[in-house]
């Protein structure tokens, strides 16, 4: 009888995991596609992409209800609470990461009919390549338990910061060489920023793992390299 439970326990931690990688594998395409919505000005797709963010929320209701019952009936302690509560912060975070992309995509349906200025579009493709990369990432060191995995994600958070900061000064500029272009750059500036929040994301679900392998959080301060916020007082 034990054996059984202790079975049972265990085929209800494996299926929260595999629960992260099913709607982690959704944030992915879901961003993919937001961002493809974007670069081809197809509100057909921006609209699909909207609508299937539902099912990434849907999915972390499911999670959550799960981890009210195992934490209920199981009463976890040590190894095992700290699974299942990183299993409820690493949903949190790919629930916003998959709003992130619906936002993206609702930038899309605004611009769909207007002409894109190709080196932004290039710089926020590269953006979004950057983030899909540490997004992948981060699902192997969780799936894998592996720490150094996630610390290297964790560090990288600023290459995502300064690809950013560039896009944010260039779109300034675009704006600022033509009133014309204020429109379409600032839809574009907010879809970079839903890139860089995605970035933010994965760097969190990185801590969660660092912590959910280790017990200790990560020593150093968080790696941060978004100064946008000064940028309009330099240029003054």
């Amino acid at each position: 009888m034990n054996e059984h439970i202790v079975q049972s326990y265990e085929d209800e931690l494996t299926l929260l995991d595999n629960k992260i990688a099913h709607m982690g594998g959704m944030a992915e395409q879901l961003l993919g596609k937001a961002f493809d919505s974007l670069e081809r000005r197809d509100p057909r797709l921006a609209a699909e992409v909207v609508a299937s963010d539902s099912q990434i929320d849907a999915l972390e209701r499911e999670i959550e209800q799960r981890v009210i019952s195992m934490i209920a009936r199981r009463q976890p302690v040590a190894d095992d609470l700290r699974h299942i509560m990183a299993t409820l912060k690493i949903t949190s975070d790919l629930e916003r990461i998959g709003d992130f992309g619906k936002n993206m995509a609702k930038r899309a349906l605004a611009i769909a009919g207007e002409a894109h200025p190709k080196p932004l579009m290039t710089g926020l493709r590269h953006m979004v390549e950057l983030a899909l990369h540490q997004l992948k990432d981060v699902l192997d060191a969780y799936a894998a338990r592996d720490a150094e995995r996630a610390l290297q994600v964790w560090r990288r958070d600023e290459e995502i910061d300064a690809m950013y900061n560039s896009l944010f000064r260039e779109m300034l500029t675009y704006m600022m060489e033509d009133p014309r272009n204020i429109g379409i750059s600032t839809h574009l500036l907010f879809g970079a920023k839903n890139i860089e929040r995605v970035g933010d994301h994965t760097t969190n679900i990185a801590e969660t793992i660092h912590f959910l392998v280790t017990g200790a959080q990560i020593a150093d301060d968080r790696p941060k390299g978004d100064y946008t916020s000064t940028t309009l007082v330099q240029l003054d």
